[in-house]
């Protein structure tokens, strides 16, 4: 089967390729295409191959509805030291981010230029002596590395102005062992002052060993701090109500002063070491606080460990579901030929229990981020599983997570050599662009095989352009971020079927990761009721003959 451009975006081009003409396309005239699968040299797609009738009226924009300001949003996470350098000095930064604002979304949903996003999560950014920044030092001061506060303001208000949410990775677990407070913690001990404020601002013991906890000394003290992740990031007390108030104030700040739209709790089971019902209680209490400033904020935790564990937390926030992501993972391992149906029933149960908790709660699938190895490195794009991937989780429910590069394929693993700065490897621009790998990688630079934005832009089959596809798709068809979801079990057969159905309109949808085409009869399959197929995405195409569906190899299609 062919490889075709999906209907959607050739629409969405005729109307903006119109509107630059000053003339408008009639829906039954003929439309020509100037090049299967070629884009022009502006980068958008061509008027292409259909005479748009049915289609415009199947999937015209009276279906497009904006969705910023829910907990359904298309998110795109930025490890800012790598993204994009503006000054030179080879460290991405704030002002890199700004500059290529464009590149990730242009602020007109329709205009097929831009990738789309919806919500941006920056990697921390507070002043701090290593690469990564989860050490902070101050919370209010910019690491110099990555510009000032005054960008970080420029930042939020473009995007504001662009509808385009902006979350902070905020670590309050811990700080760094450089911080003030954290000296004065020590000081306080040093010279046995109970009375310093400092004195139980932090977890300490009188012995190195408490369970699985990790210990270290507090220099001319008889006694231990808790560091879980290393010796420079002492944990902070939560018992003390100053330290709430601290990490509290810290948030108030840069929804306030700054304005950005939430954040993402980095390690958010490690507030109590293993003690998941104070965790919880603490969580409920934070986010609570939060949502009295800004009702509408947008949150999301790492509780890196088993659904089971992570939907505890699911009364107080939204979590990312770690199930989904990696090598061996719900997305790669169904898109690697698995059984859709197993995955659309898990996806079914994931969103009962958490919406059970909280009704505004939702599923938050990701493939890769900056603490996991790259998934192009297990999912080719010649095999087609990068796209077949894409499929399952951007045209799926939620607020999908798209770690920065993974649309154009970039590698990264973190190897032999042990290193997470191998999976935070520079974007490749391939436009001059001076950022640099971070400090203490290993990876070779040769391994990168699937090039850059620049090569991948005016190819109509690269992985970029997909993405840009698959999210106008999401967006074009609101019921699948908004809506419910129903998975319909289909027997015989590894493709899958699920429902969304928002404010009285549903789509269905069928995807096929397999790699032949799959025939089936829409009159035996209950819970379903569709007579067009509106798109459909993937490596070949799909087809309707009365109620007989083909959809071809490691394809998605959209029925109304």
């Amino acid at each position: 089967m062919k490889k075709t451009l999906s209907l959607l975006t050739t629409l969405i081009m005729i109307f903006t390729l119109a509107a630059c003409s000053g003339n408008t396309a009639s829906v039954s005239e003929e439309l020509t295409e100037p090049g299967a699968d070629t884009l022009d040299t502006t980068g958008r797609y061509p008027i292409s191959h259909t005479t748009g009738e049915a289609v415009i009226n199947d999937v015209s924009f009276e279906y497009y509805k904006d969705t910023t300001g829910t907990n359904n949003l298309v998110f795109y996470e930025i490890f800012v030291g790598s993204f994009s350098d503006s000054d030179g000095d080879g460290i991405g930064d704030l002002r890199g981010i700004i500059d290529r604002f464009d590149y990730l979304n242009d602020g007109d949903p329709k205009s097929g230029e831009s990738l789309g996003i919806e919500g941006i999560w920056l990697s921390p950014i507070f002043k701090s002596p290593s690469y990564h920044k989860y050490d902070v030092t101050d919370y209010y001061t910019i690491d110099e590395q990555f510009g000032t506060m005054d960008d970080l303001k420029e930042l939020a208000d473009l995007c504001e102005e662009r509808g385009v949410k902006l979350i902070l990775d905020l670590v309050i677990n811990h700080t760094g062992s450089q911080n003030e407070w954290f000296k004065n913690f020590e000081s306080a001990h040093r010279h046995k002052d109970e009375s310093d404020e400092y004195y139980d601002f932090y977890s300490y013991n009188d012995s190195i060993k408490l369970g699985n906890r990790v210990f270290y000394p507090i220099p001319a003290a008889d006694e231990f701090y808790e560091g879980n992740f290393s010796s420079d990031m002492p944990e902070l007390n939560f018992d003390n109500e100053k330290v709430r108030e601290a990490v509290l104030d810290i948030a108030k700040y840069y929804l306030n002063d700054i304005g950005v739209d939430g954040f993402r709790f980095d390690a958010a089971k490690y507030v109590y070491y293993g003690e998941t019902s104070s965790n919880v209680d603490f969580w409920n209490w934070y986010m609570g606080e939060l949502k009295k400033i800004k009702p509408d904020i947008y949150c999301v935790a790492e509780v890196w460990d088993s659904d089971s564990l992570t939907q505890e937390y699911a009364a107080a926030v939204n979590c990312f579901d770690f199930t989904m992501s990696q090598a061996d993972g719900m997305i790669a391992t169904t898109a690697k030929l698995g059984d859709v149906n197993t995955y659309n029933s898990y996806v079914e149960k994931y969103l009962a229990v958490v919406k059970a908790k909280n009704a505004s709660n939702t599923i938050i699938p990701f493939i890769a981020n900056h603490d996991t190895d790259r998934a192009a490195g297990y999912m080719t794009l010649a095999s087609g599983y990068a796209k077949t991937a894409a499929n399952l989780y951007i045209l799926g429910p939620g607020s999908p997570f798209i770690y920065y590069g993974e649309e154009i394929g970039i590698k990264g693993s973190r190897g032999s050599a042990n290193t997470d700065a191998n999976r935070r490897l520079k974007m490749l621009w391939g436009d001059g662009d001076t950022v640099k790998n971070p400090v203490g990688t290993t990876f070779e630079e040769d391994k990168q095989t699937n090039g850059t934005v620049a090569t991948q832009k005016y190819d109509g089959d690269s992985l970029y352009n997909y993405y840009k596809r698959l999210i106008m798709l999401r967006k074009a068809n609101p019921e699948i971020a908004l809506g419910e979801y129903k998975s319909v079990k289909l027997d015989g057969t590894k493709m899958g079927c699920f429902t969304c159905t928002y404010e009285g309109s549903t789509v269905t949808i069928f995807q096929n990761t397999g790699i032949t085409p799959v025939e089936l009869d829409l009159s035996t399959v209950e819970g379903i009721n569709v007579s067009k197929i509106t798109d459909y995405i993937g490596v070949a195409d799909a087809t309707l003959d009365g109620t007989l569906l083909t959809v071809g190899e490691q394809t998605t299609v959209i029925m109304r």
